[in-house]
């Protein structure tokens, strides 16, 4: 039998412990020789060997890799986000230099080394271990993703339950490979299915304790929120009897008040599950980036929206930009505005949801909806305050009538503006999906939106639209066809 998970996972993390504080001392190194070598502020009056900086450094190793531990920065997740990567790396950094210094003004205070410090070699060093960290971790997490893709360090995994949550979770694993899960089967749930997306169904909860030996397992989802709480944890108590991890996919309640908080009325305490982030001052700082990102988006782009404008024109007879009422803040109608990727005869039968392939949509528009482009337009939505670049994407009217009566709290997300991209899009919820799950989304954001969770949503979405147009789709004949002199071309045609 090859090595344990939890081994390879504890390799992991010393090997990232000892590359941190590495590339902390080869920062340190690089900040001494270009202060060296720069005369800026100005140029150095006191040259101090670069050995007699040996405490310095020991302390700054310490204190920075000291700081990571705290900030988390040493268990290793399944998925990481860039954005947040960067952000706990850069506080990391900025406190334990700040720790070094003090901690270093106070063990060396006798010592010349420290009274001819020079400060910009702090900035210095600040900057290149933020930046050396940065990389070393995207380096890391490659190689740990090409060692899990050779076996390395995968967790042997089964889901219970077959309803529609355990499918979701099926397939979300199956789609992630960079999750590090190698799924073996599913366990029944509810009678009747014998394969979820290609895998077999097999047992029952009672059957746990069997599986988990047999097959090695070294961790069990539970998806079966329908069931109830009960059943979990019965199914709980099965896997109990096993060294495996066991984690739980969250039923609505659980899953919209994942921040609840404890509240006081007088003296009595009450558990606060519904507190939106967004209120006062925050909602002026949302505004702002709203604002700055569409004019500067609408000034950036718009040579494309002027292609993609004479390219409609080109292929089909009817308008440039689709019009349509939507649902905005609190449930008040707003006209947004996109470009139009289907026949002009498309609604004749009524509205519907657009799919896959669908027959309706011009060849330029399956293009341009694959790439995103043809919501450029509402940018001029945001720029007037009826949308946002982050938030609940808004329904029709219709479709808002028919969602309340089903859904939840449907109306909820509608006390935020609507969203160019949001929280469930850039999680796989587009088009046609489920909207009880879609709702979950937006709530989980509204109620815990920060300014770091808008940027995060907005670099994921362009990461997934560079991603679908990676996929060697032709581009259209009638943008193939367009020259720059055709452009003059559209004030004229209807």
């Amino acid at each position: 039998m090859g090595m344990s998970t939890q081994r390879i996972r504890t390799i992991y993390t010393i090997s990232l412990v000892i590359l941190d504080a590495f590339l902390v001392a080869v920062a340190f190194v690089l900040a001494y020789q270009l202060r060296v070598l720069i005369d800026w502020p100005e140029p150095l009056a006191n040259s101090v060997p670069l050995t007699a900086y040996t405490g310095l450094l020991t302390v700054q190793v310490i204190s920075i890799v000291v700081a990571l531990f705290f900030y988390r920065q040493y268990y290793i997740p399944r998925a990481v986000s860039r954005v947040d990567q960067f952000y706990y790396v850069f506080a990391a950094v900025s406190i334990g230099t700040l720790v070094a210094v003090a901690i270093s003004t106070f063990l060396f205070k006798s010592d010349r080394v420290i009274l001819d410090y020079p400060r910009a070699m702090i900035i210095y060093a600040w900057v290149l271990t933020i930046v050396l960290l940065v990389i070393g971790r995207v380096a890391h997490q490659m190689l740990r993703s090409a060692l899990r893709n050779r076996g390395w360090g995968k967790d042997r995994v089964i889901v219970v339950g077959t309803g529609d949550m355990a499918q979701v979770v099926v397939q979300r694993i199956l789609r992630s490979p960079y999750l590090g899960y190698e799924l073996l089967v599913v366990v029944n749930g509810a009678q009747g299915v014998s394969e979820i997306a290609g895998l077999p169904v097999l047992g029952t909860p009672e059957d746990l304790p069997t599986l988990i030996d047999r097959l090695g397992l070294d961790e069990v989802i539970i998806a079966m929120p329908e069931k109830g709480h009960r059943e979990t944890v019965r199914v709980i108590s099965y896997c109990e009897r096993g060294r495996v991890s066991i984690k739980i996919f969250p039923d609505v309640f659980q899953f919209v008040t994942s921040q609840a908080s404890i509240d006081e009325l007088g003296g009595l305490p009450l558990l606060s599950v519904r507190d939106y982030a967004l209120r006062g001052y925050l909602l002026i700082f949302k505004r702002l980036m709203d604002m700055v990102g569409a004019a500067i988006g609408l000034v950036v782009l718009s040579p494309l929206m002027m292609l993609i404008a004479v390219a409609i024109k080109f292929e089909s007879p009817g308008p440039v930009f689709f019009v349509q009422e939507r649902m905005g803040l609190d449930a008040k109608p707003f006209r947004m505005i996109k470009f139009r990727s289907m026949r002009r005869d498309a609604e004749r039968y009524g509205p519907g949801w657009t799919t896959d392939n669908d027959p309706r949509q011009t060849r330029l528009g399956t293009f341009i909806r694959k790439i995103e482009a043809d919501e450029l337009p509402n940018l001029i939505n945001v720029l007037l305050g009826e949308m946002s670049l982050v938030g609940p994407r808004p329904e029709q009217a219709h479709y808002v009538e028919q969602f309340r009566q089903t859904v939840p709290r449907y109306m909820d997300r509608h006390q935020e503006k609507g969203g160019m991209t949001g929280w469930a899009q850039v999680n796989g919820l587009r088009g046609d999906t489920s909207s009880a799950e879609r709702t979950k989304y937006d709530l989980w954001y509204m109620e815990n939106w920060s300014i770091l969770l808008d940027i995060k949503i907005i670099l994921r979405t362009f990461w997934q639209i560079i991603e679908r147009k990676s996929r060697k789709e032709p581009l259209p004949e009638s943008m193939q066809e367009i020259r720059p002199s055709d452009a003059t071309s559209l004030s004229s045609q209807d």
